[in-house]
């Protein structure tokens, strides 16, 4: 449990992610990182749990409240979901290191639209922020993966995150040409699902797919196998089952869905000026976000792109990062921003 702290930055950044909801504090680091689920009493409107405690509830909640997932496939499916979960954090946060009025940058999907956007923005002001400012996240990743996005050179970041693929390519401080796919760290999941179920007429679950992706998934061949014993349900009888997945298998699951990861990330490439392409050529590809961490995942882009592939440092906590260092320099960054508001 954090401790109440009293401490003269008002400044708090924000990854209002698919998966994960993270928060920094200037000064203090990262000081929160939960799963983006909130479960609402739907007599009263009021949050009955956010993060794990949540997400523990899904699919298991009585009639009067609703767990949900707010943002899903990289946009906001549910608003008021959304709006609660925000403030419900920003509060919290604020609380617990006195912060008062302070000012937000916010991490949001390359592909809400203006509407979303405003909720956003809305949100965080009713939660008692002074300032709001939103910043796409393949341009957060970018800054927290310490790329200098001000330069006048090319840089390109893929983000894999819970809901969707960002590919972005950025000069002097714009997003050049982007794309987004809707396949990211929860399809790759449900692709396990699916093979699972297919291949060894066993039925799992999601979280027991995200501990194979994690624990054995790659995106080549391991010179050393890797395997794992999961429990699962026998689709034969119905009874509980024990059973062991290799990364092999792992591999073969999901290896359609990167290789729509790796054909959005080349598009993107071809359709890049070629005076920022010659400079991507000599930097390399920098891959954030939770799906950077698949084994050989560098290597295989590598291969498709023939450039070269560098996971950033911390690759999950880029986007974080990268809206606090927005904030600690946000006269010279101001540009990236998507808008502003003060109150």
């Amino acid at each position: 449990m954090f401790k109440f702290l009293n401490f003269s930055s008002k400044d708090i950044g924000i990854d209002l992610g698919t998966a994960n909801i993270l928060v920094t504090v200037k000064g203090k680091g990262i000081i929160l990182n939960e799963p983006s689920v909130v479960a609402i009493d739907n007599n009263t409107g009021e949050i009955v749990a956010t993060g794990i405690e949540a997400k523990e509830m899904l699919g298991r909640t009585p009639e009067n409240i609703r767990a949900v997932r707010p943002l899903q496939d990289g946009v906001i499916a549910d608003f008021s979901a959304t709006e609660l979960l925000l403030k419900n954090i920003i509060s919290k946060v604020c609380t617990m290191y006195n912060a008062g009025k302070p000012r937000i940058v916010v991490g949001i999907p390359s592909g809400i639209t203006e509407v979303e956007e405003r909720a956003v923005e809305e949100a965080a002001i009713q939660a008692g922020a002074k300032e709001v400012y939103l910043i796409e996240e393949p341009m957060a990743a970018a800054i927290g993966a310490n790329l200098d996005v001000s330069a006048p050179s090319g840089s390109i970041v893929v983000d894999i995150g819970g809901g969707t693929t960002e590919v972005a390519v950025i000069s002097l401080g714009g997003i050049v040409i982007s794309n987004s796919l809707r396949i990211a760290g929860d399809e790759l999941d449900q692709d396990i699902v699916n093979f699972v179920k297919r291949e060894l007429n066993v039925a799992i679950g999601d979280t027991t797919a995200e501990q194979l992706k994690i624990q054995i998934g790659c995106a080549t061949p391991l010179m050393t196998e890797l395997s794992m014993e999961v429990r699962g349900r026998d689709l034969n009888n119905g009874l509980p089952i024990n059973i062991t997945v290799t990364s092999t298998q792992i591999q073969k699951a999901i290896e359609n869905s990167l290789n729509e990861i790796m054909d959005i990330v080349k598009v993107t490439l071809e359709k890049t000026p070629p005076e920022l392409a010659s400079d991507i050529m000599e930097k390399g590809i920098v891959l954030t976000g939770g799906g950077a961490l698949i084994r050989n995942l560098d290597k295989l882009l590598s291969e498709k792109t023939r450039m070269p592939v560098y996971v950033a440092e911390d690759p999950l906590d880029c986007v974080v990062k990268g809206t606090g260092k927005t904030l600690e320099d946000l006269e010279k960054l101001k540009r990236v921003l998507v808008n502003s508001r003060k109150r």
